[in-house]
């Protein structure tokens, strides 16, 4: 929600008038210098939206804040241009309204659009969030990035590496929905305090590596030429793409890091399909150059790569990863009941390449148990276990 600067205004009165965390105020406004605020400059405040309000008979301004638990003043600051002794029935107003309840409606089909407007309608409510984006898809959709917290050590979270485990980029929303929430609100998860967090952590999010192959899965092949007739001859003649997990180019994405990529080639399919071909070199894909381009910028302290399916944790590559990795691989282990498993015979992945270029901990958590794509009957499940493995992400 905008307000306009007024004589004597600050910072820290907007926080004790919208009862909202002064730091947050802060970041929602970085382009703007808290001790040289000018009158009639424009203000964000997180977690609020203006709402239309139609004067009624007999309505006043300390009434209506009153009935709606708001100072007078904050009702004042939202309607700038009010005189409140000259009232008329019919008028409209803005009233600050808290958000307490989620924008993100996870449990759904996600796709692409779904998720882009998502984004974009928390950043407008938390304008504290940052949102650059990290490349293009083949089909050149935006692959962005959600940023929240101030602090040095940086994590990183990442769903839809391969199209049909899309499950995982709801979960990942959902998570974010939540965290925003108790920032603004001063609200716990899981009677966890999450300002601290925001405060020690910088949180990387990229919640769709794979836009492309998830609009397969959910909506069928696209209608430009000639990526419609070759998906579905890579498909075998078949329109039912549940069984893709590449890119549009046919493209196993977590196949296309540099970490032994030539085992895979050498066990893997050599022509682009649904699943498991590793591409004609490592990081030939717009959306893996992307990843990697991302990883070498941020530096990351820890990644974590969410999958379908199996309940279970590779936290392991070729005994390059440090001793820490266990202990945080056994934290996320009891909050969630996934069981730790250290090596796999998988190679050329995200995680592997991370463990093997920098040495610290990587993993891939495997949501949910089944076939892909996970049936939604599974969301509240996978939800409640994947979210001791977020919240630990962050404190450990």
């Amino acid at each position: 929600m905008d307000v306009y600067v007024r004589r004597g205004d600050s910072f820290w009165y907007y926080s004790q008038l919208f009862k909202m965390n002064y730091q947050l105020i802060v970041d929602s406004n970085s382009d703007t210098d808290p001790n040289q605020l000018m009158i009639g400059q424009r203000v964000r405040i997180p977690g609020y939206v203006g709402v239309a309000y139609q004067i009624q008979p007999g309505d006043s301004l300390w009434g209506i804040a009153q009935s709606l638990k708001l100072s007078l003043d904050a009702l004042l600051l939202a309607n700038r241009n009010i005189n409140p002794n000259a009232l008329q029935v019919g008028q409209t107003i803005r009233v600050p309204l808290r958000i307490t309840w989620p924008i993100v409606k996870g449990k759904q089909e996600y796709t692409y659009d779904m998720m882009m407007n998502d984004i974009s309608r928390l950043q407008r409510v938390y304008p504290f969030l940052q949102v650059p984006p990290i490349g293009k898809s083949v089909l050149g959709r935006e692959i962005p990035e959600v940023l929240i917290g101030k602090g040095d050590k940086r994590v990183h979270y990442n769903g839809s590496f391969h199209a049909n485990e899309w499950i995982t980029t709801p979960v990942i929303m959902t998570f974010l929905n939540d965290y925003l929430l108790s920032l603004t609100n001063q609200t716990s998860i899981r009677g966890i305090s999450m300002f601290p967090f925001y405060q020690q952590t910088s949180l990387s999010i990229v919640p769709m590596v794979n836009p492309d192959g998830v609009e397969l899965v959910l909506n069928g092949p696209p209608q430009t030429e000639p990526w419609r007739s070759k998906v579905i001859e890579w498909n075998k003649g078949s329109r039912d793409f549940s069984g893709w997990k590449a890119n549009i180019r046919g493209v196993d994405l977590n196949d296309q890091f540099p970490a032994r990529w030539e085992l895979e080639v050498a066990r893997n399919p050599t022509e682009p399909g649904p699943r498991d071909y590793p591409g004609p070199k490592p990081l030939n894909e717009p959306e893996a150059i992307a990843m990697a381009d991302l990883t070498k910028k941020r530096d990351f302290a820890r990644v974590l790569a969410f999958h379908t399916q199996g309940e279970v944790i590779y936290w392991g590559f070729e005994n390059l990863e440090p001793p820490e990795s266990e202990v945080i691989v056994n934290e996320f282990a009891r909050v969630s009941g996934y069981e730790p498993v250290k090596t796999i015979e998988s190679y050329a992945g995200y995680k592997d390449w991370f463990i093997q270029d920098w040495r610290r901990p990587g993993f891939t958590v495997e949501l949910g148990s089944g076939v892909n794509p996970l049936p939604l009957s599974q969301f509240d499940e996978i939800y409640q276990e994947t979210l001791g493995i977020f919240l630990a992400g962050l404190y450990m």
